[in-house]
């Protein structure tokens, strides 16, 4: 067996992340090109796949201009720079993993798709909410009649207070014009997850959710700008200092604290706090994303669901319920309790994948799923592989930018428009 080459696109932490795979499946996948702008991330994911110097870039557009030299890219750059290198890669004939969000705007998602279906080739986005055991048990549940026609899904992502601070207060997603609504970075594989389970079209959609919380005036009095300098942070649950010197102190060195900086011992993120964002009072940033929201869907058959995501509690998986005619389902990312009208039964089960919902856990083992079914779509040929092609993930997407009209323009929107 000729194992798959890969170009991975963006070596941060998610592209990164993927291409371990390799590592682990030689037999399968072989890393043989990488582009970054940052020398550091580019070299260190070089040096550990022993990319060939010459496959290795600082601006994914040289890799472009060269001949194809891989059988797939894995696009994982930061959301708005999705869609041209995408279109770029597909337009080569390269098979496409491309990192969620396909891309800030419909118009780009739509360009992207048209693209990856003109090439003849696999794609998929990486919704790894579908790959895991427990999402996969889920599904089998519901399409096995068990519950009965499925009425409504009620579905909700506790982000966690330490997270939204990290990544949507102080961090890369904190603000909607440099990145992209936090119902598309974060929840896009949520109303994704729904329709997956769902199983038929989204009709209308309606959505409430604000910054409420992590603004100027509700800055504690006497409080500093940073954190290292502030006589309230010892009370504040969302100190800098607490979040990550606590990590660096305790030998932890992936994420969070290498979003952070490359050097994570203590006096590495001392630095880090001392002089970058993530040192930032979380009452004086530039941020501007909701720190709560709530969306309301409508299906083709009168089923409903609602879904809930917010900053406000402690970090873990999310948690769902499902009603349907003849049971009802709970599952909170790891057990599932079924019950049963008629026998009135209620059956617990364990997918015996422990998970927080992040990346500390692989998604509960998505990102490891993802990247199994996509090299093993690739060796087969077989798209049936994929779980989350264009068509499929373009209809999740429309649907989130369908909840953002509605959140804003405070209406009911007809999804017949977007799709």
């Amino acid at each position: 067996m000729t194992p798959i080459t890969l170009i991975v696109v963006g070596a941060g932490i998610r592209g990164a992340g993927y291409a371990e795979y390799a590592l682990a499946h030689p037999d399968q996948v072989k890393v043989v090109g990488v582009a970054d702008p940052s020398e550091h991330r580019r070299m260190q994911l070089a040096n550990r796949h022993s990319v060939p110097a010459g496959n290795v870039f600082a601006d994914w557009r040289d890799a472009a201009e060269r001949p194809r030299f891989a059988d797939a890219v894995i696009v994982a750059t930061p959301d708005a720079l999705h869609a041209e290198p995408a279109v770029r890669f597909a337009g080569l004939g390269y098979h496409i993993l491309l990192e969620k969000p396909m891309a800030p705007n419909a118009e780009d998602c739509r360009r992207i798709v048209a693209a990856a279906q003109a090439s003849g080739k696999l794609f998929a986005v990486c919704h790894v909410m579908r790959y895991t055991a427990y999402t996969r048990k889920v599904k089998e549940i519901a399409a096995s009649g068990r519950l009965g026609e499925i009425i409504s899904i009620q579905h909700l992502e506790p982000v966690g207070y330490w997270h939204q601070a990290h990544s949507y207060v102080r961090g890369n997603w904190r603000n909607e014009q440099e990145s992209s609504p936090m119902l598309l970075a974060k929840s896009c594989h949520d109303l994704d997850w729904i329709l997956h389970i769902m199983d038929k079209r989204c009709t209308q959609i309606s959505s409430f959710g604000s910054l409420v919380h992590f603004r100027p005036e509700n800055r504690p009095q006497g409080a500093a700008d940073r954190c290292l300098e502030c006589t309230v942070e010892p009370t504040c649950p969302y100190s800098a200092a607490r979040i990550y010197l606590q990590r660096a102190r305790s030998g932890e060195t992936g994420w969070p604290l290498n979003a952070l900086t490359s050097d994570v011992t203590e006096a590495g993120v001392t630095e880090a706090l001392r002089m970058g964002p993530y040192g930032r009072c979380v009452y004086a940033c530039d941020n501007d994303v909701v720190d709560q929201q709530v969306v309301n869907m409508q299906f083709e058959d009168g089923a409903t669901a609602s879904f809930t995501m917010t900053a406000f509690n402690r970090k873990r998986d999310r948690e769902t319920r499902i009603f349907g005619t003849r049971g009802e389902l709970y599952g909170d990312g790891r057990f599932i309790e079924v019950y049963d009208f008629l026998t009135e039964h209620t059956e617990r089960l364990d997918v015996g994948t422990a998970s927080d919902g992040s990346i500390l856990s692989g998604h509960g083992g998505g990102d490891l799923a993802l990247m199994t079914h996509f090299i093993a779509a690739l060796l087969r040929n077989d798209p049936a592989l994929i779980l989350s092609g264009p068509a499929e993930s373009l209809e999740t997407h429309m649907m989130v930018f369908a909840a953002e009209q509605a959140r804003h323009e405070k209406r009911v929107v007809d999804l017949a428009g977007w799709l």
